[in-house]
């Protein structure tokens, strides 16, 4: 029931009832990848189904929709925070809401005047660097060596999203972070693929300490990433695929914001869903949960994707393979990394028998360079040239 495209259905409509009149307000808060938008309505005499805006960056397709729930109030206000805009770029957008028509037998759409704002440009520079140092990061080209291209808050919590531009003009990095008790965590780090609309790869801690599991559930819902263009994401599932998670549900119980965050379109791509995401995947997913170290051990975690092949859903590209590689690395008391361990495991994008993902192991060397990505790149060199020869499962 999104309105289309700005053909307001409701007019003209010679009824007892239907005198909707919808105005498009201006735009209260405009920042460099958000804008919250305002509008007010009256004259509703039957059920308001729905209110929000269409917007876009073309006044003649508005492709874009932002929605509200229902409501018993023949008038008034509401306003909507839209994010993952693009810096410096004109946004069009209308109000509408949408009634019951008694006479019709159905819901019209009512549609406010068009409206606009300009996106400011982007935040300056700043640091964040520290969240690209972490041991699991492979190796990637920023735009600039000074640090996040931009930020902005979360879309739970209280924190920040930084996000980085790389020399490669269709490759973006994006970390995320929550608050705990007080203190900031990075959630997880991941490389976007602009074609693509997906990650290319994750990289992630597991620490029993550090990401302890409270058992907070499986609250998220699937939307947008504020740190990263809405042009560079999608969240479609179909033909037997499900939204396959880079970061698992499970792996982020800690608090409620940490959870919500392994929602973010930017953390999935298209996975097969039977026999893989509920079979196989899931039971190597759980195996890492279940063998998360404590203490001076720490598991990194790299998830990836491959796309071998043309294969894609409604214009979206199907991975033809997804990956995980694990790093579990031991510590002295002063922080020096004393030694690592290191195993792959590589699965073509179908449906399997069994749940024995030891089968799928290989080498994250083996990764590497079918992937093209340097892994784990700012482990100590010695280390990570014997961990990244290893096969064997790491428990």
């Amino acid at each position: 029931n999104v309105p289309d495209n700005g053909q307001n259905q409701g007019q003209g409509q010679e009824t007892e009832t239907l005198d909707v009149k919808v105005i498009t307000g201006q735009p209260t808060v405009v920042t460099s990848t958000s804008a919250t938008i305002t509008a007010s309505y009256s004259g509703a005499t039957t059920e308001v189904r729905d209110r929000g805006f269409v917007y876009g960056t073309s006044e003649n397709n508005l492709d874009q929709t932002a929605g509200l729930s229902s409501t018993t109030e023949q008038a008034g206000r509401f306003s909507v925070t839209i994010s993952s805009l693009e810096p410096e770029t004109t946004y069009y957008y209308r109000a509408y809401v949408t009634v019951w028509s008694n006479q019709e037998k159905k819901y019209v759409d009512f549609l406010g005047d068009m409206e606009s704002f300009v996106t400011e440009t982007k935040g300056p520079a700043g640091t964040g660097l520290q969240y690209l140092g972490c041991y699991e990061m492979p190796a990637f080209k920023l735009k600039s060596d000074k640090g996040y291209s931009n930020t902005g808050r979360e879309a739970f919590g209280d924190t920040n999203w930084y996000n980085y531009e790389t020399t490669n003009s269709s490759q973006m990095v994006v970390t995320h972070t929550y608050s705990y008790n007080g203190k900031q965590y990075r959630n997880w780090t991941a490389i976007i693929d602009g074609g693509k609309k997906a990650p290319q790869l994750s990289a992630f801690v597991m620490h029993q300490d550090a990401y302890p599991d409270n058992n907070v559930g499986r609250k998220g819902s699937w939307t947008q990433d504020p740190g990263v263009p809405a042009s560079w994401q999608s969240c479609f599932a179909s033909s037997g695929h499900s939204r396959g998670h880079f970061v698992a549900s499970n792996y982020r119980q800690t608090c409620l914001n940490a959870n919500y965050e392994t929602f973010y379109y930017t953390n999935q791509a298209l996975q097969y869903q039977n026999g893989f995401n509920d079979g196989i995947w899931n039971t190597l997913e759980n195996a890492v949960e279940a063998h998360a170290p404590s203490g001076r051990d720490t598991l990194y975690v790299n998830v990836g994707v491959l796309y071998e092949t043309d294969k894609s859903y409604d214009g979206v590209p199907c991975p033809s393979h997804f990956y995980k590689c694990l790093m579990k690395c031991s510590f002295d008391s002063s922080g020096k990394m004393t030694a690592a361990k290191g195993v792959a495991y590589l699965f073509e994008n179908k449906s399997y028998s069994g749940s024995n993902y030891s089968a799928y192991s290989t080498t994250i060397d083996a990764i590497a360079q079918r992937s093209g990505w340097d892994l784990f790149t700012n482990i100590p060199k010695d280390l990570q040239d014997a961990a990244e020869k290893m096969s064997a499962d790491l428990w």
